[in-house]
């Protein structure tokens, strides 16, 4: 097989979760612990207050604003 069709075959079969986004694609942003570079996706956190990082316990900051067209990845 070429290198175009392994490619082609791996991006294919990887789900959006895999990749780091989210199934449903509605995704924002991410929240960030700046101290440990531990990434929680928006989507993935209930709640509206910021969760904290589950490696140190600090609070968590949101990175990317829905009028940003910066990428929190």
């Amino acid at each position: 097989m070429s290198v175009l069709g392994t490619v082609k075959e791996l991006l294919e079969s990887t789900n959006p979760q895999e990749r780091g986004g989210t199934a449903t694609g509605s995704s924002k942003g991410a929240y960030w612990c700046d101290d440990c570079d531990r990434r929680i996706p928006d989507a993935d956190h209930e709640g509206t207050t910021p969760p904290t990082c589950p490696d140190c316990g600090e609070e968590m900051t949101f990175e990317r604003s829905v009028d940003s067209a910066s990428c929190s990845c």
